[in-house]
C-alpha cells in the first residue's frame, strides 16, 4: 500500500507525491502486529507511527525503531504466507501466450504428518515455482492430498477399537462414513502443515483423491482400459498381508535378511522299501500340505532312479505325488530335493503353471491353515509350523533341523510377513503400456535427472510384471464392476459407470427382474495416483479450461525411491489415457539421513521432526540446507548445518539493516536524485563506476547469469552455494566494508551516492536471486526496500547479460590480494586492531594508478595510517626493517616492523616458544621412533600422533623462520 510520508517529515508540505513510499506492515513487532492483520486497510493506518528510511543511526530509521525487532522473528512467517495468499499471488496469473509452468505435488497421506521427506519435496517443488513466477511465466503448483487407502483403514480401525468397536460390526456404509468423519477432522493437518514451509501452491485447486471429480476419472480410467483389454480378472499369486487382509503389490513388500531354521524332512517313495525315501529341506514345512509333486535335477545322479516315480507327502493319510526333474532345481540346495507347494510360492507357481501341476491352496486370509491341512486346520501358520515338526520328530519323518537365514517378504505398511497366496485378483496388462513409457525416455519426450535413473526406469519398465489393482478393503475407488446374482450367470460381470449404467445392462441381457451386486474390492491406491497430472485438469473433460491450458504439466518432482511406483505409472497412464507424456521432466531427489548418513527412524531417534526445526532454525534456514543438497544423493541433515544456515539468515537481514540505514532520508529529494542517476545496465554506466562498484556489479552481474542457468538446469545445490559465496565474501565481507570507505570518510555526499546506489541495486538482486530458497526473510526485507515493487514474490527476475566490466574484477582482485597478505602479517605479529601502520605499496605504474585511487578503500580494509601510505615503483629505504610481502605478480608491500612490533621483545619472546615447540615436537617423534608404539598402538592413534607431529613441525619452522627474520633486523638495527 502506498502511504504519503510528508506529514510526518514536514509540517510545512501539504502533499508530496515524490515522497510517497510502500509503508511496510510486515515490520512491526509482535506488539504491534496483534493489533492488525494484513491486508492493512487505511481507516487501520492512522494509530500508527511511520517512520521514514534514514542513514543516520537514529529513531527515524525503521529498522531503529524499537518497534522492529533487531533480526527476523521466525513468527512472522506465518502472518507473510497469508498475507501472500490473500493477494491472490499463488493462483497463476494467465498471460496470452506465455508458456505456463506446472508442478503436481506428489499428495501426501491424508493420514500423513509432516517429516522431513515432505520438506524436502515441498522445498525443491517450491524453489522452481517462485523462480518460474519471477521469470513472468505463469505458474501452478497442484496441491492435494492422497486417500492412502491402507493406511488410512487402519488409523479408523484403531481408533474404533479403542472403544472396543470392529470394521465388521459397523458394516461398510457405516464404517466408511467414520472414515469421511475422521478425513473431515484431521485430513487438513498435513495442508496446513505444508504451508508452514512456505509452499505457493494454488490451493484453489486442491484436490483429494476421493473427490468427485477424481473418482470419475478413476471410473473412466477402469472403463477405457478394460475396453482395450488392458484390464482383466484372474487367479494369480499375489502378496497377501494376513494382518491387512489384502494384497498388496511387488513394490510395497521389503525383504530382509532374517535368522530362521532348514527343516529337512523324509518323504517316503510309495511302493518302495522304508529305505527309499527322499529328504527335503525346506524353510516352511507347514506348507507341505500344498506339495503338488517332487522336483529333482536331471542331471542329479542321486535320485535319477526316482524319477518318474510317486512320493508320499508327511502327515496327510498317504497322499501321493509325483517325482519329476527340472532343470529349475538347484541340486546344491539342501539336499538338491525341492517340494513344490504352488499355492504359497511365487517361484513353484510359475514352475506349475508351466508343468501343468494342480495348485492346492493350505491358508486361510487370517493366515491361519484351512481344511487342506486335516488336523492342523485354524492354526496359526507359526504354530502349525511348530506342531508339524513337534509331530514328524514323534514319527520318525524328522532328519534335522540347521540354523538358516532366509530373505523373509514383510509388509512395508505392517511389518508382517507376507504370504504368496493365489487369489482372484483385477490386473493391468502392463508391457504394452510400457513399452510406449520406454520410448518416451528414448525418443526425447522425457527427462529424468539424474539421468543415470533413466537406466534404473528402463530396467524395471522392461521387466515388467502385470499390476495387481484389486485390495480387499472398504476405504478406497470401488472397483466399477457389478456381477449378475443367479445359478447361471454368477460368473458373468458388467463394468459400468455407475450402478444404474450397470442395471440397465444386465436388464437388457437377463430382463428386468435380474439383480447385480458390485465388486467389493477398492482399487490400488496408486490407481488413483497414477492419473494425479491431469485428472486433477479436468479429464477425463478434455475441454475443461485447465486441462488445455495446463496439460501437459511441466516438471514431476518427487523422491528416486517411488520411480516406479508413481513416476512411471504416471507416464503409462498419461499416455494411454490422453495421448502424451503428462510431465516433460522428471526431478529425482534423495533421502533425508542423519548427520550419520543412517536412515533416520523411532527405533534409533534420530528423527528430525520439520516443525521443531522450524521453530528453532525459522523455515528460511531449512529451506536453504534441504535445497544444497544434489539430486539424487541423500542428505546428511545436522543441527551444524542447520546453525550455519540460521547464522546465514541472521547475515542477510543485518547486510539490511545496513543498506537502508545508509539510504538517504526519503524526503531528501537532491540525494535521491543523484542516487537515482547512478544506472547499472548499460555499459557507458558502468564504466564510469569506481572500482569497488565497478567490481560487485560486475560479479553480480556474472552471478545472475550463472544461477539463472543453474535454475534452468535444474542445479539447485549449485544455486545455493554460488549466491551464498556471493552473499557473504563479494558483498558482506567486501563491497559493505569498502562502502564504508566513501559512505563514512569522503566527507561528500555527491561521493557516497555511487555507494549508495550500489548498495540498493545489489542488495535488490540479492533479494531476488535468493527468494525462491529462502522466501520469507526476503520477503520482509524487500518490504522495506523504497521504491520496491508490490511483493517480492511477483517481482521480475534480474535480466541476464547484463554489462560488466571483467577488467575491474582482475583489479579489485589485486586489491583484496593485497589486503589480505597485510591482515596476514598483522594478524602474525599480533598487531593490536585499532593500531594503524604505515605502507609502502611497490607496482608498476598501471597498478599503482587503479590501486592509490582506492587508498581510502584499501586503508579501510587492512587498518592503514591513510596519511603514510605511499605508492612507489621500488623497495622503500627502510626496507631491510620492513615485513616483505608479495600478494601477487607486480604488486608487493613493505610493512615497517617499528609500526607493529617490539622487535628485541618479540625475538626474546620467540626464542622461549622455540624451546617449548621443539620440546613438543621432539616428544611426537620419539613415540614415533618407537617400534613397539607403531606396531602395537592402535592404528588411528598412530595415525593421529603423526597428524600432530606433522602440525607441530610446520609450527617450528614457522616460529624459527620468524625468530631468523626478526634477529637479523635487530642485529641491522645495531
Amino acid at each position: 500500500m502506498a502511504v504519503c510520508t510528508s506529514s510526518f517529515l514536514s509540517s510545512t508540505t501539504s502533499s508530496c507525491p515524490s515522497l510517497c513510499f510502500r509503508f511496510n506492515p510486515l515490520l512491526f513487532s509482535s506488539a504491534s502486529r496483534r493489533r492488525s492483520t494484513l491486508p492493512l486497510s487505511r481507516s487501520r493506518l492512522r494509530g500508527y507511527r511511520f517512520f521514514a528510511i534514514s542513514a543516520e543511526a537514529e529513531s527515524t530509521g525503521i529498522f531503529n525503531s524499537p518497534e522492529v525487532a533487531k533480526s527476523f522473528d521466525f513468527s512472522n512467517e506465518e502472518r507473510i504466507y497469508k498475507w501472500w495468499e490473500s493477494q491472490g499471488y499463488f493462483m497463476p496469473n494467465i498471460v496470452k501466450g506465455s508458456d505456463p509452468f506446472i508442478i503436481p505435488m506428489p499428495p501426501p497421506n491424508v493420514t500423513g504428518s509432516l517429516h522431513m521427506g515432505h520438506a524436502m519435496f515441498v522445498t525443491l517443488e517450491d524453489i522452481m515455482i517462485r523462480y518460474n513466477r519471477m521469470k513472468g511465466r505463469p505458474t501452478l503448483w497442484l496441491p492435494g492430498t492422497d486417500h492412502a487407502g491402507i493406511a488410512t483403514q487402519l488409523v479408523v480401525e484403531r481408533m474404533l477399537a479403542t472403544d472396543g468397536v470392529k470394521r465388521a460390526d459397523l458394516g461398510r456404509d457405516e464404517f466408511t462414513k467414520r472414515v469421511w468423519e475422521w478425513k473431515q477432522k484431521y485430513g487438513g493437518t498435513i495442508t496446513n502443515q505444508i504451508k508452514r514451509l512456505g509452499a505457493s501452491c494454488d490451493w484453489t485447486r486442491e484436490h483429494f483423491t476421493l473427490d468427485e471429480q477424481l473418482s470419475r476419472a478413476v471410473v473412466e480410467a477402469f472403463i477405457r482400459l478394460h475396453e482395450k483389454g488392458l484390464i482383466y480378472q484372474g487367479s494369480y499369486m499375489v502378496n497377501w498381508s494376513p494382518n491387512l487382509q489384502t494384497a498388496v503389490s511387488d513394490l510395497e513388500v521389503e525383504y530382509s535378511e532374517e535368522p530362521g531354521s532348514l527343516y529337512y524332512i523324509k518323504y517316503r517313495v510309495a511302493g518302495g522299501s522304508r529305505s527309499d525315501f527322499l529328504t527335503i529341506a525346506t524353510t516352511r514345512p507347514e506348507t507341505l500340505f500344498g506339495d503338488t509333486a517332487i522336483a529333482v535335477n536331471p542331471q542329479d545322479e542321486r535320485y535319477a532312479k526316482y524319477i518318474g516315480k510317486q512320493a508320499i507327502v508327511p502327515l496327510t493319510f498317504g497322499r501321493h505325488v509325483p517325482i519329476i526333474s527340472d532343470k529349475y532345481v538347484d541340486k546344491d540346495f539342501g539336499t538338491g530335493v525341492l517340494k513344490i507347494s504352488p499355492g504359497h510360492d511365487h517361484n513353484d507357481y510359475l514352475l506349475a503353471r508351466k508343468l501343468g501341476l494342480p495348485i492346492l491352496n493350505v491358508m486361510n486370509k487370517d493366515g491361519t491353515l484351512n481344511e487342506v491341512a486335516g488336523l492342523y486346520a485354524g492354526l496359526d501358520r507359526f504354530e502349525a509350523r511348530k506342531k508339524l515338526w513337534s509331530d514328524l520328530e514323534e514319527t520318525g519323518l524328522a532328519v534335522k533341523k540347521e540354523t538358516h537365514t532366509s530373505r523373509v517378504p514383510r509388509s512395508q505398511r505392517g511389518g508382517e510377513i507376507i504370504e504368496p497366496l493365489v487369489s482372484k485378483q483385477w490386473f493391468v496388462t502392463m508391457e504394452p503400456l510400457a513399452e510406449r513409457a520406454l520410448e518416451a525416455v528414448s525418443n526425447g519426450e522425457l527427462n529424468i535427472m539424474p539421468e543415470r535413473f533413466e537406466k534404473i526406469y528402463k530396467h524395471w519398465l522392461s521387466n515388467i510384471k502385470d499390476w495387481c489393482i484389486s485390495r480387499q478393503l472398504w476405504w478406497g475407488h470401488r472397483i466399477p464392476v457389478w456381477y449378475v446374482s443367479g445359478k447361471d450367470c454368477e460368473e458373468e460381470y458388467i463394468v459400468a459407470r455407475s450402478h444404474r449404467e450397470a442395471l440397465t445392462k444386465a436388464q437388457e441381457k437377463y430382463g428386468k427382474n435380474v439383480e447385480i451386486y458390485q465388486d467389493p474390492d477398492v482399487l490400488d491406491t496408486w490407481f488413483s495416483s497414477s492419473l494425479w497430472p491431469f485428472s486433477t485438469l479436468g479429464w477425463p473433460d478434455e475441454s475443461a479450461e485447465d486441462f488445455k491450458r495446463f496439460y501437459p504439466t511441466s516438471v514431476l518432482e518427487t523422491g528416486h525411491d517411488i520411480l516406479f511406483f508413481w513416476v512411471a505409472r504416471m507416464v503409462m497412464m498419461g499416455i494411454e489415457l490422453t495421448g502424451t507424456v503428462p510431465f516433460s521432466n522428471v526431478y529425482l531427489h534423495g533421502l533425508i539421513r542423519d548427520s550419520q548418513g543412517r536412515k533416520m527412524s523411532k527405533t534409533l531417534g534420530n528423527v528430525i521432526d520439520p516443525l521443531d526445526t522450524i521453530a528453532e532454525y525459522g523455515t528460511d534456514a531449512l529451506r536453504f540446507t534441504l535445497a544444497l543438497g544434489t539430486a539424487g544423493q541423500d542428505l546428511n541433515l545436522s543441527t551444524e548445518r542447520l546453525s550455519s544456515n540460521k547464522a546465514f539468515t541472521n547475515k542477510l537481514w543485518n547486510a539490511g539493516k545496513f543498506v537502508l540505514r545508509n539510504l538517504p532520508r526519503q524526503d531528501d529529494t537532491p540525494a535521491w536524485e543523484a542516487l537515482r542517476a547512478h544506472k547499472f545496465d548499460n555499459i557507458e554506466s558502468v564504466l564510469k563506476l569506481p572500482l569497488p562498484e565497478c567490481w560487485v556489479v560486475a560479479k553480480l552481474h556474472v552471478l545472475v547469469d550463472e544461477v539463472t542457468a543453474s535454475y534452468e538446469r535444474f542445479f539447485f545445490g549449485d544455486v545455493g552455494r554460488e549466491i551464498y559465496d556471493f552473499f557473504w565474501s563479494d558483498f558482506a565481507d567486501w563491497y559493505i566494508e569498502a562502502s564504508k570507505a566513501r559512505l563514512y570518510h569522503s566527507g561528500d555526499h555527491s561521493v557516497a551516492s555511487v555507494s549508495q546506489a550500489a548498495l540498493l541495486y545489489i542488495f535488490e538482486n540479492i533479494l531476488k536471486l535468493l527468494h525462491p530458497f529462502m522466501p520469507f526473510v526476503t520477503e520482509e526485507l524487500w518490504q522495506a526496500l523504497p521504491s520496491r515493487g508490490e511483493a517480492l514474490i511477483v517481482s521480475a527476475w534480474p535480466p541476464t547479460s547484463l554489462p560488466r566490466n571483467i577488467d575491474s574484477i582482475k583489479k579489485f582482485e589485486n586489491l583484496q590480494a593485497l589486503t589480505r597478505a597485510i591482515r596476514n602479517v598483522r594478524a602474525e605479529y599480533a598487531v593490536e586492531p585499532a593500531k594503524l601502520i604505515s605502507a609502502s605499496i611497490v607496482a608498476n605504474p598501471d597498478v599503482i594508478q587503479y590501486i592509490s585511487g582506492e587508498r581510502d578503500v584499501l586503508a579501510l580494509l587492512s587498518r592503514l595510517d591513510l596519511g603514510n601510505v605511499n605508492f612507489v615503483e621500488s623497495p622503500p629505504g627502510d626496507a631491510n626493517q620492513s615485513v616483505h610481502i608479495v600478494a601477487g605478480e607486480g604488486l608487493e608491500a613493505y610493512l615497517p616492523l617499528s609500526d607493529m612490533v617490539d622487535i628485541s621483545a618479540e625475538v626474546q619472546r620467540l626464542s622461549k616458544r622455540l624451546v617449548k615447540l621443539q620440546a613438543e615436537y621432539d616428544g611426537l617423534m620419539a613415540r614415533l621412533s618407537s617400534p613397539s608404539f607403531v606396531e602395537k598402538a592402535p592404528e588411528d592413534i598412530v595415525r593421529g600422533v603423526r597428524e600432530k607431529a606433522a602440525e607441530a613441525e610446520e609450527k617450528l619452522t614457522l616460529t624459527r623462520n620468524r625468530h631468523n627474520f626478526l634477529k637479523s633486523k635487530v642485529l641491522i638495527a645495531n
